[in-house]
């Protein structure tokens, strides 16, 4: 392993994924919670290809925001496994919302986008937050 000089642009990056998967993890628990104890609050159409009762999104929602709570903070100590399961939570974030746009396209979209920024973050930077710590 070489010794490298860690840019503080790749830290900003690191820590911005960090913060952001702590985000997007409040609005799937939020959504999730939502989906839980209210579901008659959301609209629901038939003619979609995803059928799933609101209930069951709501729980996807609510275990998806508790662990991308968790990998969130564990980013901020440079782990490669919060690295790695931020990653996953992202892409199945990035997912979950794309089946979601029917219902609420805006945020589906604002949420993709997200978790897209925290991959590219994650995958380009997340070693140099290793290095330094």
């Amino acid at each position: 392993m070489t010794n490298r000089e860690t840019s503080g642009w790749a830290i900003g990056w690191i820590t911005f994924a960090a913060v952001m998967m702590i985000m997007i993890g409040f609005f799937h628990g939020i959504a999730g919670l939502v989906g839980v104890l209210e579901d008659d609050l959301y609209v629901l159409t038939n003619e979609y290809l995803f059928e799933l009762d609101v209930t069951t999104w709501g729980w996807i929602h609510l275990v998806m925001g508790v662990l991308a709570i968790v990998a969130g903070f564990y980013l901020f100590t440079g782990a490669v496994w919060a690295r790695t399961i931020g990653v996953i939570l992202a892409v199945v974030s990035a997912l979950a919302n794309f089946a979601w746009l029917p219902w609420y396209p805006v945020w589906s979209i604002i949420m993709i986008t997200a978790s897209v920024f925290v991959i590219w973050a994650l995958t380009a930077h997340g070693r140099d937050v290793v290095q330094r710590v």
